[in-house]
């Protein structure tokens, strides 16, 4: 199946949770309503014409504009097709549904997403902090992301 193919078939299910897609990339994509992305993905999962059986990788992303978004990868092991799904939020506002729920490996992608970008994925599980100190503050990788020269006393070597 084709990607121009998966976004029909997604706009005949979800209608306006489709808000774009792009086709004339090297990496086809579709951006969706961040509150219908666990809705979608179930989707996507499910359909016995799609099965995405595996979400090799959730990236978080700072376009530097006051967007947040996360890039989801998504494979079909069954049809070997693939298609790459975008969300965006703001940063005042940094919620995207959570997918953990429809895979089970988006749990530590999302949870790396939140933990450096500040992406707050709802319904998670279990989102904490995953690679820095429960107590660190802010977000690095963000685009105006400030390294605070000192954590709990000690001198940051940056």
């Amino acid at each position: 199946m084709t990607a121009e193919e998966i976004v029909q078939l997604l706009q005949s299910h979800f209608g306006d949770a489709i808000v774009e897609s792009k086709f004339d990339v090297p990496q086809p994509f579709v951006v969706v309503d961040s509150k219908r992305m666990k809705e979608v993905a179930f989707v996507l999962r499910d359909d016995e014409a799609l099965q995405f059986d595996y979400c090799s990788c959730i990236s978080g992303v700072d376009y530097n504009d006051g967007r947040l978004g996360a890039i989801y990868h998504l494979y079909s092991t069954v049809h070997r097709h693939k298609i790459v799904l975008k969300a965006f939020c703001t940063k005042e506002n940094p919620h995207i549904q959570s997918v953990a729920a429809v895979w089970g490996g988006a749990n530590w992608h999302e949870r790396e997403a939140y933990d450096l970008i500040g992406i707050i994925f709802d319904e998670h599980p279990d989102l904490r902090r995953i690679l820095l100190p429960y107590d660190w503050e802010g977000y690095p990788l963000r685009k105006d992301y400030k390294v605070p020269e000192f954590y709990n006393g000690m001198k940051v070597p940056y």
